[in-house]
């Protein structure tokens, strides 16, 4: 399936110079999905040329050009819905319709940043004497690396490749050797809109050693990675070598806080919406879940019974609500995590092991645990997975107090009918983004991103495009 792709280069779809490959994998069903091109230090250094050379167009174009380019790409996203969404449910192994809804959000994000590349706003101030201004405006930073993980794709790959281009930036894609095809699939389609030759460049293989060739050339100015902290920390070293710009989306271990006067039936619907979305593979999936003790018992008891419901199976089925984890790697810590959790103290009232009946694939049951204590490794290291633990608390100030008591600041969420309390408690979380009576979070327009050790810089909404801009101040004498 990968033959027609390859290295994308000054834009044209090429073989690496080695001839080498690498094995991709479906997680459904362990079966070879086809072998993708791997790259190598020729490769790299063709591409880095390229999105040089790409970025002296690009620059020049002016916004309303590639404002419509820009929105070309989303329309094309959009009438390939369907070829973008059976990628992901190959490669991740996320359901159809899960899939489907990645990618039209995906377009969504396209379209922003279209319009956003119109409203590069810059400054005029009076100066000091009558015959002087002080000019303020904005420039493309630069040749811009972006390091795409594999749980998210199609989204992420937007957000950095969008945002980049709306500024007048070129950009360099490098995949997650898991799911290079979607995002292949996502920068033909970039090709097919009509960016001129080196202004998106993909490159496929070893994420490391792409990622310390990328890094260690004095072209690329900005790198944009969404992944673990503990790479964040690897790219954030390497980026200071070369002091280039960095936005870093890292890991997330999220607090799901219900107090007294909530809507059970509703905020379970909620937690399992946002909860086992893609498997609970996600950087702002809910992963700490404190119930006031009133309400704790119906909490457990609802979660517990719309939780069996979920039907697990192949993303391709289209009654499937749970497809398989990613990789082997993810499905044994998983199954790791779980058996530290039970061996500390918890109670496992459902899940807890494999399918039965799936002799092939990565997939295991969602798990609700109850009598967790706050001191506990999965209240510590993010599950990245379907694990549910659920915690009492019996006040405000505790429970708020509790909830920030972790180095990770990505997302947490707020439920209340109380408009004093839904105020105070997200101002409170120490949380780059708060979802209050909603399990969304994420959206083209509004700026998504942490703080702590989730990172910096924001991607989406009308901040983002400054991370791709080099601020210029001109002090003007008019004679």
């Amino acid at each position: 399936m990968y033959e027609k792709f390859g290295q994308f280069i000054n834009g044209k779809w090429q073989k690496s110079s080695g001839g080498e490959t690498y094995d991709v994998i479906n997680p459904a069903t362990e079966e070879l999905i086809g072998k993708a091109s791997k790259a190598n230090k020729e490769d790299i250094d063709l591409c880095l040329k390229s999105a040089e050379e790409g970025f002296k167009i690009w620059k020049n174009t002016s916004p309303w050009e590639r404002s419509k380019v820009i929105r070309k790409i989303s329309d094309l996203m959009r009438k390939k819905n369907d070829v973008l969404s059976k990628w992901l449910t190959l490669e991740v192994g996320k359901p159809l319709k899960e899939s489907s809804g990645e990618c039209s959000g995906a377009a969504d994000i396209f379209e922003w940043s279209s319009e956003e590349a119109k409203r590069i706003y810059g400054e005029t101030l009076q100066g000091r004497s009558p015959d002087t201004r002080i000019h303020v405006y904005y420039q493309p930073v630069g040749v811009v690396a972006a390091l795409v993980p594999w749980n998210f794709p199609v989204t992420l790959a937007s957000r950095k490749i969008s945002t980049a281009l709306s500024a007048g930036c070129s950009v360099i894609v490098k995949p997650d050797v898991i799911t290079p095809g979607s995002v292949m699939e996502l920068v033909d389609i970039c090709n097919e809109a009509g960016l001129p030759p080196g202004v998106v460049n993909l490159l496929s293989g070893d994420p490391a050693y792409i990622s310390d060739q990328l890094l260690s050339s004095d072209i690329i100015k900005k790198v944009s990675i969404t992944g673990s902290t503990r790479v964040g920390k690897l790219i954030l070293k390497k980026a200071a070598e070369k002091v280039q710009r960095v936005t870093m989306e890292l890991s997330g271990h999220s607090p799901f806080i219900v107090f007294e006067d909530s809507n059970i039936n509703k905020v379970t619907d909620m937690a399992i919406f946002a909860k086992f979305r893609n498997n609970g593979q996600v950087c702002i999936s809910p992963s700490r879940f404190y119930i006031h003790e009133s309400k704790k018992n119906e909490f457990t008891k609802l979660m517990v019974e719309k939780t069996k419901k979920l039907k697990i199976g192949n993303g391709l089925d289209k009654d499937t609500i749970l497809g398989p984890l990613t990789t082997q790697k993810r499905l044994n810590e998983i199954e790791t995590l779980v058996e530290t959790t039970k061996k500390e103290g918890a109670d496992v009232l459902c899940g807890g092991k494999k399918p039965a009946g799936y002799n092939k694939g990565f997939f295991y049951e969602p798990t609700v645990f109850d009598n967790v204590k706050d001191n506990f490794t999965i209240m510590n290291q993010e599950p990245f997975g379907p694990l549910v633990p659920i915690l009492s608390f019996k006040n405000f100030d505790e429970v708020i107090k509790r909830a920030n008591s972790n180095d990770l600041g990505l997302a947490s969420y707020i439920y209340t009918n109380n408009l004093e309390k839904a105020h105070k408690a997200s101002e409170l979380m120490e949380t780059g983004t708060v979802a209050v009576n909603t399990p969304v979070v994420a959206l083209p327009e509004a700026p998504f991103g942490g703080i702590k050790q989730t990172g910096y810089g924001r991607e989406g909404g009308s901040m983002a495009i400054k991370d791709y801009l080099n601020i210029k101040y001109t002090h003007l004498g008019l004679s």
